[in-house]
């Protein structure tokens, strides 16, 4: 059987519990603080976006570099026929479109009439006047935002034919 409790305790025990209850009345209404774990939580992953979208523009911007360099590589090994140098032409033309970006790591492939050269002299004893010459470049793009790549293999191209003058 339970042990009665004297009138004193019981109203000591509920004076306790009513102040125990406006101390917590008192610290819910409290919002100071609730900013900062807001934007603890948001900050990630606006920055996340924000870090996307840039590196996304970049990649966009190297692939207009690229693909106006690979038209201004053709206008040269279009207009080189009779010359010594066709392929050191069109390279150097590539990589003087291309100065934004590291010309180390642009590849040019180049084919005239379906058939590949990647020297002066195959390329000249290939250049007729009416023959198809199309200059590709790749380039490799960096797709890591805060550490995750999101792309590993990630290259852009760019190709563009001429007829051979």
């Amino acid at each position: 059987m339970p042990r009665p409790i004297s009138r004193s305790a019981g109203i000591s025990r509920r004076l306790d519990i009513i102040r125990r209850l406006k101390r917590l009345a008192c610290v819910l209404p409290d919002r100071r603080g609730v900013t900062i774990l807001e934007f603890a939580i948001a900050a990630p992953v606006m920055l996340t976006l924000a870090i996307g979208t840039f590196k996304f523009g970049v990649a966009m911007m190297h692939q207009v570099v690229l693909t106006n360099a690979a038209a201004q590589g053709a206008t040269a090994l279009a207009l080189s026929r009779g010359t010594a140098t066709p392929y050191a032409t069109t390279t150097t033309a590539i990589n003087n479109a291309a100065s934004t970006l590291t010309t180390a790591s642009i590849t040019t492939t180049v084919t005239i009439n379906g058939t590949a050269c990647s020297t002066n002299t195959a390329c000249s004893a290939l250049m007729t006047a009416g023959v198809t010459a199309v200059v590709r470049t790749t380039y490799p793009c960096d797709l890591s935002v805060m550490g995750i790549n999101y792309k590993s293999s990630c290259t852009i191209s760019a190709q563009t034919a001429q007829m051979v003058q």
